[in-house]
């Protein structure tokens, strides 16, 4: 029998991020994947600003921005009638060697540790499982299933086996299982958790079945004859696509709508070839290395992600149309919230309900930013095209403006969006000490820095390339922003009481008291604020609030 206090059901984005937090804190760890490996198809391609932020904070963020697209390869989004004909709008962005200079001297909105970086989930999750699999306390397991578990009152008996069945089912004792598996997830349904929210939704494009194509082609770039992109979008009355360079320089993945009086589910790679064309309209070499269908048009959450010891986050726990790539970016910050949680628990610092909130916290976010990749389809998918759309005639002259402006205000909502990114809060938490404050309003394309509880510390260049989240703890931190330390050892002394790693960090910028609105500062490990206050005098209660041990939920 294999014992371990935590068993992670899913080697993607989120079962990876989790073993990583869980390994950083010295907390061991399973996890198993019936997939023989991650990923091949490049799925997610767009790693948010948080995201990458919270790979800075576990040391490869770096690494992340070498891989994908070349430093200096552009990452522009361009809306065309076709690939070869006309250019209908276009967002510029900065190059991957550009953010890593820009991000230094960007405020408001954009003030941050680490700007997005446009790379594949299948550069990604083989980093992820690197760093997993250096920790001494995880074991990573690949082509290994999940048969079934069965719970007691106080752990977890589940047998795992090797997909080919080449052995015998192994026991594994757990405190802990986590469903990271997919959206037709094993553990959501046997905890009889459904999804709520939209699904089936309709539009011309980003609703109902897509068909995906990874291919190869040498010689693409040289069919269109427009600034090159990251992305590129096509708008016709045919059919609507949208094609992204992987590499930058010759793997491209190719989404594209199928009618409703199709079936793709038996298309060939010549099916896929033919598609391909319509939308660059005209010929071009390529190699096709998959193809599949999917379906588009869910906007669905469940407003229970944990039953007792059993946890679900990524796909099982939110499925999301891939508008404004908030899927992937999500199911991280569902492992970043649950792995400090796990870990406090399991260290004895945190009290048992302290996971309860994993739920409490996630859950809300999850229908937040469902309910903004459906804005963001609405506005790409529900948008109409007429027959005349690409005839050089005064209808399709016409046609074409009107085409232009939507699509200019519309890769401004989509693809710039630090308030979907900073502005998610978890203000009506229980281990929140919040304030009677109002935040700033949740708008998906602005963001207003805010130091009161609840959401993301505000960020601060102190040095060249030194941000403030950099001279932050692994787990805990009380920042001190005043000029003169105000007295923090009451928290020195509860943190010590309570066996928790505190991090006391001083910064002499007046700037920063300004910032935060206050001198004491206290951050979770998952960097967000818990409490600000002007001194240590509640140091005692506010530490055993934060660490759930005040809790009365689940009782």
């Amino acid at each position: 029998m294999i014992e371990t206090p935590v068993l992670i059901v899913g080697g993607g984005p989120s079962g990876l991020m989790l073993a990583n937090e869980l390994g950083v804190r010295g907390v061991s760890a399973l996890l198993v994947d019936a997939k023989p490996s991650t990923a091949f198809n490049p799925q997610a391609n767009a790693t948010q600003a948080r995201t990458m932020e919270h790979f800075r904070r576990l040391g490869f963020a770096n690494e992340i921005r070498q891989l994908g697209l070349p430093p200096d390869h552009p990452t522009d989004i361009a809306y065309l009638t076709r690939l070869s004909t006309y250019e209908l709008a276009r967002l510029s962005l900065p190059t991957s060697a550009q953010a890593s200079r820009n991000v230094q001297n960007m405020s408001g909105s954009w003030s941050a540790a680490e700007l997005p970086h446009r790379i594949s989930q299948k550069y990604v999750e083989p980093v992820l499982k690197k760093h997993a699999e250096k920790w001494k306390s995880n074991e990573i397991r690949f082509a290994w299933k999940l048969n079934r578990y069965e719970r007691f009152e106080d752990h977890i008996k589940a047998w795992i086996q090797p997909i080919d069945n080449s052995q015998d089912e192994i026991p594994v004792k757990t405190l802990y299982l986590v469903g990271a598996d997919g959206a037709r997830s094993q553990i959501r349904q046997s905890l009889g958790i459904s999804y709520v929210g939209a699904t089936g939704v309709k539009r011309g494009f980003m609703g109902g079945q897509m068909f995906a194509v990874y291919f190869k082609s040498s010689t693409l770039y040289s069919k269109i004859p427009h600034p090159r992109c990251w992305m590129y979008v096509t708008v016709n009355a045919q059919r609507r696509s949208l094609l992204l360079s992987v590499n930058g320089s010759d793997e491209f993945a190719f989404h594209a709508a199928i009618h409703e009086d199709e079936s793709a589910d038996n298309w060939t790679k010549e099916d896929a070839y033919s598609v391909l064309t319509q939308a660059l309209g005209c010929e071009v070499d390529a190699e096709i290395l998959s193809h599949l269908t999917w379906t588009a048009g869910h906007s669905l959450y469940t407003e229970k992600m944990s039953d007792d010891r059993i946890f679900i986050m990524g796909d099982a726990a939110h499925l999301f149309t891939p508008t404004g790539g908030l899927g992937y970016n999500t199911a991280v910050e569902d492992a970043v919230n649950l792995g400090w949680k796990l870990a406090s628990v399991i260290k004895g610092s945190g009290a048992p309900g302290l996971l309860e909130t994993y739920s409490l916290e996630r859950a809300p976010i999850a229908k937040r930013n469902t309910s903004y990749a459906k804005r963001f389809a609405d506005s790409v998918g529900l948008f109409e095209i007429s027959d005349d759309f690409e005839l050089d005639t005064a209808k399709g002259r016409s046609d074409r403006e009107l085409a232009s402006e939507h699509f200019n205000a519309h890769v401004r909502l989509e693809f710039n969006i630090p308030g979907v990114t900073f502005g998610g809060r978890y203000d009506s938490s229980p281990i929140i000490l919040s304030e009677d404050v109002d935040p700033p309003k949740d708008e998906p394309n602005t963001y207003t820095p805010f130091g009161g509880p609840g959401g993301r510390p505000p960020h601060f260049w102190l040095a060249d390339k030194l941000s403030l989240y950099d001279t932050f703890g692994k787990d805990w931190t009380l920042l001190c922003t005043g000029l003169i330390p105000e007295k923090h050892d009451g928290f020195i002394e509860a943190a010590i009481i309570n066996k928790i790693d505190l991090k006391i960090v001083h910064h002499v910028q007046p700037e920063l008291e300004k910032l935060y609105g206050a001198p004491l500062i206290l951050i979770r490990p998952d960097q967000i604020i818990a409490w600000r206050g002007s001194n240590d005098q509640h140091a005692f209660d506010v530490i055993k609030r934060v660490l759930g041990w005040t809790l009365e939920i689940g009782n």
